[in-house]
């Protein structure tokens, strides 16, 4: 479904283990930067009514994801740290075009969005199947249906608010670039590093 074209490696997981904290910490962040993100899409595009109403529900389930992940931090007698950088966002940010017309950048941006979201809900399908904490398990399954859901509607929008991008090829350029970081990426206990 996702058309990713590498997959986690499951090992990740032992590395993600051995420091619960900070993928947690990293996590609580991304659920953050996931909600500003819709939120940004709002403000710049606050006259497409069905947009700005999808945006405002992800918005809100991303922050209470954020919620989530603090409670299960506190619960575990763990801190939340400081934000993080995320040099895969990062990476899809340069790749993200940066021409064109006001709603070419919101196609481009639901689809940096959808990007993001895949690969998220990839992560935490092997979190969820590996880990060897249950409540972790259970946890980052329940993510992991979330996190498809906000990606299929990154894509729809996309599609319907295209003007000129061809959504297929220009979706299959994300997923060909993706593909070409990612392996730089799994190698510490962070939801993309």
């Amino acid at each position: 479904m996702l058309g990713l074209k590498l997959a986690t490696d499951p090992r990740w997981v032992n590395i993600v283990e051995s420091n619960i904290e900070e993928i947690l910490t990293d996590h609580a962040w991304c659920e953050q930067k996931a909600a500003s993100n819709a939120i940004y899409i709002i403000i710049n595009n606050s006259e497409k009514e069905e947009l700005v109403t999808e945006m405002t529900r992800i918005a809100l389930e991303e922050m209470e994801h954020f919620q989530m992940v603090h409670n299960i931090i506190k619960e575990k007698g763990l801190t939340l740290g400081r934000e993080r950088k995320d040099n895969y966002v990062n990476d899809l940010v340069k790749f993200a075009k940066k021409d064109g017309s006001r709603n070419d950048a919101l196609v481009e941006r639901l689809l940096f969005a959808a990007m993001i979201e895949a690969r998220s809900c990839e992560r935490f399908r092997v979190l969820s199947q590996n880990i060897k904490d249950p409540e972790l398990a259970k946890f980052y399954h329940d993510l992991m249906v979330s996190e498809a859901g906000h990606y299929t509607t990154f894509l729809k929008f996309s599609r319907q608010y295209t003007e000129k991008t061809d959504i297929d090829k220009r979706w299959q350029e994300w997923i060909d670039f993706e593909s070409s970081i990612i392996g730089n990426y799994g190698k510490s206990e962070t939801v993309h590093g």
